[in-house]
């Protein structure tokens, strides 16, 4: 049988799986990642876990090892630019190392454009032409799916719908620049600013569930709060899918595009997001974009980095 390898590339992490041809994950591992180290290490620790993989089919063959990285990946498809929160990295050719480590095929993607691959072969996309992805967690990814096939922009790093402003005047976001809808709904300023809020609302769920520890006031807590009726978690997750929807009502402007994928941790927020979403989107967009616009949950979930990688193979 042949199988693809997919690596879904963290900062801490690496998440590595065997993948068959349909999209069905069938063995997965993790190791770290070393990215506190270097790049070689990086690519060293890569070519481990195929190793490993490879080691439990010995009677199969890998196709290739696809790599879903942070970072701008340049159009000749394996060099990976200034990864955020990758030590001593700047621009490095991982997928021209790894293919030297392991002898096999080795395609790279950004992390969040091989997300909106994998959603278009594997998952919520199958079937669609033309979507945006979004990816909501510790950061705020995008993927543009155009006419079958992801939009990579003149040098590969198109579709940063995370860094869109959204006000000119708002917060300093990790890019540098202001008001971008990542310094909002990103986990890290997500928490901080519900943790400012959270002495206001003395009588919300929250604050017994985090039990006065705010290194527990995660996203997930808030979605337990928001599905109990807590109100003032419902209204965080209001107020998120109007930042995320102001964003993606110009990004359906300026490329005439009605269909929304969310995925990411914080998407599992659910209902009271995707609606809160829908409706900023449908207040915003011009009048023949409205009747078309739709908000799909991402099906992959936390495979999603590992099918991916994988469908960079695959297509």
């Amino acid at each position: 049988m042949h199988y693809i390898i997919g690596i879904d590339l963290g900062g801490t992490y690496i998440k590595a799986g065997i993948v068959s041809t349909k999209g069905d994950l069938l063995n997965e591992i993790s190791l770290p990642s070393y990215a506190e180290i270097s790049p070689n290490a990086v690519a060293q620790q890569i070519a481990e876990a195929v190793k490993k993989l490879q080691s439990q089919r010995p009677d199969d063959s890998a196709l290739g090892v696809g790599i879903g990285s942070p970072g701008m990946v340049d159009l000749d498809g394996g060099t990976v630019k200034y990864p955020p929160n990758f030590a001593n990295w700047k621009i490095f050719r991982l997928g021209e190392e790894v293919s030297k480590l392991v002898g096999l095929r080795v395609e790279v993607e950004n992390d969040a454009n091989a997300a909106a691959i994998g959603e278009l072969k594997f998952g919520a996309g199958r079937g669609l032409r033309n979507f945006i992805m979004i990816t909501l967690g510790t950061g705020v990814g995008g993927g543009f799916i155009v006419d079958g096939k992801i939009f990579r922009g003149e040098q590969g790093g198109a579709a940063e719908i995370g860094h869109t402003t959204i006000d000119y005047n708002g917060p300093l976001c990790n890019c540098g620049n202001h008001g971008c809808v990542e310094a909002y709904v990103g986990q890290k300023y997500l928490s901080k600013r519900v943790a400012e809020q959270l002495p206001s609302h003395p009588d919300s769920l929250i604050n017994k569930l985090i039990d006065g520890d705010e290194e527990k006031l995660e996203p997930k807590v808030i979605s337990i709060a928001a599905s109990k009726g807590d109100g003032f978690a419902l209204q965080i997750w209001k107020e998120v899918g109007m930042y995320v929807g102001v964003a993606v009502a110009s990004t359906f402007n300026l490329f005439d595009i009605g269909t929304l994928i969310v995925g990411g941790g914080v998407a599992k927020a659910g209902k009271p997001l995707l609606e809160s979403i829908e409706q900023t989107i449908k207040a915003r967009v011009l009048p023949p974009l409205k009747p078309r616009v739709k908000i799909i949950q991402a099906q992959l979930e936390n495979s999603a980095g590992i099918l991916g990688a994988a469908a960079l193979i695959a297509q």
